[in-house]
């Protein structure tokens, strides 16, 4: 399983107009390559940036680090049932991010 650090040390900070902080975690100074995890790193990976209740959507629909690779924005809000408000971070913070980053490591 991996271990993360987190980008910023505050953590999950609940603010006055009821949004939070999320965390990102980074390896070696860049977003990690979610391409060989297991659904316990991905799982994993959602409780250390914040999302420990929606992690389990991850797990309850067997979402590996390619299958996380593959996902759509659809896929996100309405694939695991949860709620739009941490579907739609997590897909714009989380997903689409470690997609790119897969990609561009990829590409050369």
């Amino acid at each position: 399983m991996k271990n993360y650090c987190n980008v910023t040390d505050s953590g999950m900070e609940d603010k006055a107009n009821g949004s939070v902080d999320t965390k990102s975690p980074v390896e070696n100074g860049q977003l990690p390559d979610p391409a060989n995890w297991g659904v316990a790193d991905v799982v994993n990976y959602f409780k250390a940036t914040g999302f420990e209740e929606q992690a389990t959507a991850f797990q309850d629909q067997e979402i590996d680090g390619k299958s996380l690779l593959l996902m759509t924005r659809n896929d996100v809000l309405t694939g695991l049932s949860i709620k739009l408000g941490p579907a739609l971070k997590i897909y714009e913070y989380h997903v689409k991010p470690l997609q790119t980053q897969h990609l561009k490591s990829n590409a050369s």
